[in-house]
C-alpha cells in the first residue's frame, strides 16, 4: 500500500530559538570584546573584519611577515576581527 502526502500540509514551523541557550552566547569573552571593539570604533570594524579574514586565508606567520607586522599584533588583529564577526552574528 502507497501512502501518497497531503500536498497542502506543510512541515512544522521551526521552533523558536531557546532565549536561555542565546542569552548563554552573549555572556562570553569573545562577546565582550567584540561588543566593545564595535561599541568604541565602529569605523573600524569593517577593516579589522577584512583584515582578520585576510589572516585566515594567508596564514598568522605569512600575512605578519607580509605586512612587516610583529606575529603577537596580527593575533590581536584576527581575534579581534573574530570577537566582532562573533559579535555580530550573535546580535544580528
Amino acid at each position: 500500500m502507497v501512502v501518497m502526502a497531503n500536498p497542502t500540509s506543510r512541515p512544522p514551523a521551526p521552533t523558536a530559538p531557546d532565549s536561555g541557550f542565546v542569552e548563554s552566547l552573549m555572556d562570553t569573552d569573545l562577546y565582550s570584546i567584540g561588543a566593545y571593539f564595535c561599541d568604541q570604533n565602529p569605523g573600524l570594524v569593517e577593516e579589522v573584519v577584512e583584515r582578520s579574514a585576510e589572516i585566515e586565508a594567508s596564514g598568522l606567520r605569512d600575512w605578519a611577515e607580509r605586512e612587516r607586522m610583529a606575529v603577537e599584533e596580527a593575533f590581536g588583529l584576527l581575534l579581534t576581527g573574530l570577537a566582532v564577526r562573533y559579535y555580530k552574528a550573535v546580535t544580528g
